[in-house]
């Protein structure tokens, strides 16, 4: 099966790619795509899928740079794509022979280009790291490099779209906390639940920060088990683990 990538013309014509899990190696739970090896999937499998992915992109697959996701608001500058990988939830990079990868699972997957600057940039953003300012620190970042945020696009991949994103009130305080008028992405849910507007609160915090162009690709990953890996889907079905979905850009 080949593999199904999702590309945004906003990023044109730099390689990039929101990766579903269709045309991968991986069975059971994983079946397809499966490019984490933080999950229980065989070994052998993930490298195979991981080897797919650098394909596509042109590359071989030591050229994969990724991090220790954490959930945090912390970013990287990658120089090379050495075997450590520091704990962060974002990377930047002006090179031209890596390309810069996030994995996820229903948080928001964000890539960034300036492309005159020859700056990019990729985001693993769920509600934490989000509401903890990663995809402004990844920006600062970027600027550190060169990049201008006026020039500078970004692209929100495939992610839990709201309707699939039931929250509490404890959940809600938070947001409120860091700002009253947060209370936008929230809409009523049962009872006492909220449905909470993940990829309209990341492109918000994108175009307060004054990024020049921000986007959602406006895929669900958890209306689509065909093409998607999910983890509140696996939760909500008592599944045992779950894949992890992989997100790429190069210059």
């Amino acid at each position: 099966m080949t593999l199904d990538i999702i590309t945004a013309p906003q990023l044109a014509p730099l390689q990039h790619g929101f990766f579903t899990r269709q045309g991968g190696a991986s069975s059971g739970v994983f079946a397809g795509l499966n490019c984490g090896y933080g999950s229980s999937d065989q070994h052998e499998a993930v490298t195979i899928n991981r080897a797919r992915v650098a394909q596509a992109l042109g590359l071989d697959d030591t050229a994969l740079v990724g991090v220790h996701q954490i959930h945090s608001a912390d970013v990287v500058t990658v120089s090379d794509a050495g075997a450590d990988r520091p704990k962060a939830d974002a990377l930047v990079s002006d090179r031209a022979d890596l390309a810069l990868t996030v994995l996820t699972a229903d948080c928001m997957p964000v890539l960034f280009a300036d492309r005159a600057a020859g700056v990019i940039g990729a985001a693993h953003a769920g509600w934490k790291g989000a509401l903890d300012g990663v995809l402004e620190a990844t920006l600062d970042a970027m600027a550190a490099l060169g990049a201008d945020r006026a020039s500078t696009t970004a692209v929100i991949g495939p992610c839990i779209s709201q309707r699939n994103y039931e929250v509490g009130p404890d959940f809600l305080d938070d947001f409120l906390a860091d700002d009253p008028g947060n209370a936008r992405f929230f809409g009523n849910g049962e009872g006492d639940r909220y449905l909470f507007d993940l990829p309209g609160f990341g492109l918000h915090r994108l175009r307060q920060a004054g990024i020049g162009e921000a986007e959602w690709t406006r895929h669900c990953t958890y209306a689509d088990p065909e093409r998607f890996y999910s983890y509140r889907r696996s939760t909500h079905a008592k599944e045992a683990d779950y894949g992890r979905l992989i997100a790429a850009i190069r210059m």
